[in-house]
């Protein structure tokens, strides 16, 4: 499994995840494969380096990678003053926009150059300005930047703190512009999600937004490789989902974790089948799946067990066929032996009679009866030399 930097967020959460999980699991060891971005991390998943990665869906996306859970979702978010003339990202033309510093901020920065690529708006034509956090507020209320993009979730992160910087240095609630052609930027860049930011989601008082507002959102995913089986993805996003309140404990980024639509069809990181399979029958397919592989993996061992049955009776009776053929040679050997009548044609009926029995001794003959057999036949045939090369020795007729 690839983790980021120490000290990132995802180091934090896939630390958090790997200690829950084998302490859940004591059987289970994940190792961690250190990556240091999140194009690391995408490549480690493409080159089959790593089981399980963290991918944002509009950064790098590694061409087998399939979803297995999302791990959070995060709002871009284009905030501008109250006071602003500014209402739509249309406007943003000729203008500076603040992007806050931190080790996703050049992602942001490409991320705004896809959606003024939607507008026909020429990059160079928007200045980006990259201050920390705690420098933004001064910038927007001394009007050297007009706006500010800032990417992170519904919840404490960059989004929340620009917009309480913004509060502070200016004395007003902040806007958060909507962009209404979200489901179209979707369809032509589909790490781009549309999603709707409910009133006050970004602040309670006053409300920011004050109305729902549809904007755009990127999403973190637990991502494998799509080789990964069915029942270990299914087993993984089941663990994830069911150890997320032992997860929250150790880091609040697992408060975030939501499991993937299995309809969703996204073309970039699909669902996995295994995962898909189980959230959309639950424990029941889980457990029915556990049971197909064990049921077709049975199957497998009785064919393998009854190849192995018909190679050994076929290789028991290839061996009785060739004891009975040397066995009937011996006969031969005797019978010949008897009717010779020169001791020097002898010598080649003792050699076969050697050569016979040390195929024999090797034990290459067959067991059981055949072994009797053979020592009957091999006593016979070694008489018959014997007693012939003894009658043709005393001049016998």
């Amino acid at each position: 499994m690839t983790i980021g930097p120490q000290g990132s967020p995802a180091y934090r959460f896939i630390s958090a995840f790997a200690t829950v999980t084998e302490a859940a699991h004591p059987r289970v060891h994940i190792d961690l494969v250190p990556v240091d971005s999140l194009a690391g991390s995408a490549k480690a998943i493409e080159d089959h380096t790593t089981d399980l990665g963290i991918i944002r869906s509009d950064a790098e996306i590694p061409s087998n990678g399939e979803t297995i859970a999302i791990l959070r979702r995060d709002v871009i978010a284009f905030i501008v003053p109250s006071n602003s003339s500014i209402d739509k990202v249309q406007a943003l033309t000729g203008k500076a926009v603040a992007i806050p510093q931190g080790p996703v901020s050049s992602y942001n920065d490409k991320t705004l150059d896809r959606i003024l690529s939607y507008y026909d708006i020429p990059e160079k034509s928007v200045k980006r300005v990259f201050l920390p956090i705690t420098d933004i507020g001064t910038a927007v209320r001394e009007k050297h930047v007009a706006a500010v993009l800032a990417v992170g979730p519904m919840a404490p992160g960059d989004v929340v703190d620009v917009v309480n910087a913004i509060k502070l240095a200016t004395k007003a609630a902040p806007t958060l512009l909507g962009i209404d052609e979200a489901d179209a930027i979707n369809k032509r860049f589909p790490g781009l999600e549309s999603i709707d930011v409910p009133a006050g989601a970004l602040r309670a008082r006053p409300p920011v937004p004050d109305d729902t507002v549809t904007t755009l959102a990127i999403t973190y995913r637990f991502v494998a490789p799509d080789t990964m089986l069915n029942a270990v993805a299914g087993a993984i996003a089941r663990s994830l989902l069911k150890t997320k309140a032992q997860l929250m404990a150790k880091t609040p980024l697992a408060s975030q974790i939501e499991a993937p639509d299995p309809d969703e069809g996204n073309p970039l990181l699909p669902v996995h089948p295994g995962v898909a399979s189980y959230l959309s029958s639950g424990e029941q397919s889980f457990f029915e799946e556990f049971q197909q592989y064990f049921y077709v993996g049975g199957m497998a061992l009785s064919l393998i067990g009854s190849a192995i049955t018909v190679f050994l009776g076929r290789l028991r009776s290839n061996r009785s066929a060739a004891a009975l053929r040397q066995i009937d040679r011996l006969i031969a050997i005797a019978d010949k032996a008897l009717s010779t009548q020169a001791i020097a044609d002898l010598k080649p009926l003792d050699d076969e009679l050697n050569e016979i029995v040390a195929w024999c001794v090797h034990g290459r003959a067959a067991e059981g009866n055949d072994s009797a057999a053979f020592s009957i036949a091999i006593d016979h045939a070694r008489r018959a030399i014997q007693r012939q090369r003894l009658l043709l020795g005393q001049g016998a007729p």
